[in-house]
């Protein structure tokens, strides 16, 4: 059985389901596809959803900010009803630790670029605002067996405060959210099947052959596969001229009861990104809080092969690692016996900025390497892939003449060469905070 569309979206997370959507908006018949039983059952359904603006890049900056306005009018941007079960954005304000591999100076130099409103606490500042926190200073991370780790602290931190900050409050309904709008524009989807080969003619790309025969033709195919669009990307034949390589790693979020003094005056503590201890946390609601970390140099990093055979439950060590890193931030909180969180795999980029491009099989093209701290960016995602695609297919060398994306919301450009398969290194934190 054969299909034909316009495109074909390799990928039912939200950064697919958002490429799905945008392209749709924009005229054509997408359909999407899916291994797994529907929208944002992979990766994205145990992402903690932060939406923060601290990046190592300004285009990075400047895609997160945009995407904040996107998330602050959600059901304008899916063209739903607030009453329609959406995704809702909570503006809790984002706590930036100090810490070296994020110097304070390079991130307010690209706030006061791209708008960002922030403020500088010093350590009394800190502790004036956040009563719950430890401020001192224990850089670097350390394993939390290593009796270095319990090293009273010889020096004290301040932090970067962004009070438009926040989190999104379910991120599997916020990729559903965006199905559901994709879908009222046309889009077909086909879950619970896989792609088995990509049909190409010479260096243009045809379509997908799928799982239970049927041939979907297509003259654009986007990749945005996530841990599995390595896979997908060896099926195109693509990726030997990419310089930033991209590989799926196992992380973990882990969930405990808030201490009582994290909410001051009853108002949802904000999230804090704590790099120094290697750690970050969010709330969950006004209870609880959502534990992960931030890939600090002690602690090995588990790259999987097959993601599909990646334990989605949490592990004694890792929670045990995570939490303590928090409760050493967090005084009053207390670490459970038992391990509560999930598992998910990142696609992770060598510098964990993510790839938005073209390849060199034409009409393919790419939304993967997001690292972990792409969901903030998915509403906009979807549409600098649409953008791209509609100008290199008209016939722009993206290549050597970078594709650039007028911001609805802000007015600012973003330059997609940025997020080129062939840029240079971006010279990044080296962890999920990109």
């Amino acid at each position: 059985m054969a299909e034909t569309v316009d495109a074909v979206v390799v990928g039912g997370g939200v950064i697919g389901c958002s490429t799905a959507f945008e392209l749709a908006r924009s005229g054509l018949r997408v359909a999407l596809v899916d291994k797994l039983g529907g929208a944002g059952q992979g990766s994205t359904s145990a992402s903690s959803a932060i939406v923060r603006f601290n990046y190592s890049t300004l285009d990075g900056v400047t895609a997160a900010w945009e995407s904040k306005d996107c998330w602050e009018n959600w059901p304008d941007h899916v063209e739903a009803a607030a009453r329609d079960g959406l995704a809702r954005y909570l503006r809790t304000g984002v706590v930036f630790l100090d810490a070296p591999p994020a110097p304070r100076d390079r991130v307010t130099a690209l706030f006061d670029r791209v708008g960002v409103p922030y403020e500088e606490w010093d350590a009394a500042a800190l502790a004036r605002h956040l009563p719950a926190v430890d401020t001192g200073r224990f850089w670097p991370p350390k394993p939390v067996g290593d009796d270095a780790f319990f090293t009273d602290a010889t020096a004290h931190l301040g932090a970067l405060h962004t009070p438009d900050g926040g989190y999104v409050s379910d991120p599997q309904l916020a990729a559903l959210n965006l199905a559901w709008a994709a879908e009222r524009r046309g889009t077909r989807f086909f879950f619970n099947t896989e792609v088995t080969d990509v049909v190409r003619d010479g260096d243009r790309v045809r379509g997908v052959r799928l799982s239970d025969g049927t041939v979907l033709s297509a003259p654009v195919v986007v990749n945005a596969a996530g841990p599995w669009s390595g896979a997908l990307n060896r099926l195109a034949g693509v990726g030997a001229e990419f310089t930033v390589r991209v590989r799926p790693m196992r992380q973990e979020v882990h969930q405990v009861a808030a201490p009582d003094d994290y909410h001051p005056e009853g108002r949802s503590g904000p999230v804090i990104a704590d790099l120094d201890l290697g750690t970050y946390l969010r709330p969950e609601g006004h209870g609880f809080l959502l534990v992960g970390g931030t890939e600090p140099e002690c602690d090995p990093l588990e790259w999987v092969d097959e993601p599909d055979k990646a334990d989605p439950r949490a592990t004694v060590s890792l929670f045990n690692a995570q939490v303590t890193r928090a409760a050493r931030r967090l005084p009053g909180l207390r670490v459970p016996g038992r391990p509560s969180g999930i598992a998910g795999v990142y696609d992770v980029a060598d510098d964990w900025t993510p790839l938005y491009d073209r390849t060199d099989l034409d009409g393919f093209y790419v939304a993967i390497g997001t690292s972990g701290n792409q969901f903030k960016n998915a509403p906009l995602v979807g549409r600098l892939m649409t953008t791209l695609v509609h100008e290199v297919e008209a016939g722009r060398d993206h290549d050597a003449e970078p594709v650039r994306h007028t911001c609805e919301h802000t007015g600012h450009v973003i330059n997609l060469g940025a997020f080129s398969r062939k840029r240079p290194l971006t010279e990044s934190t080296g962890t999920v905070m990109g």
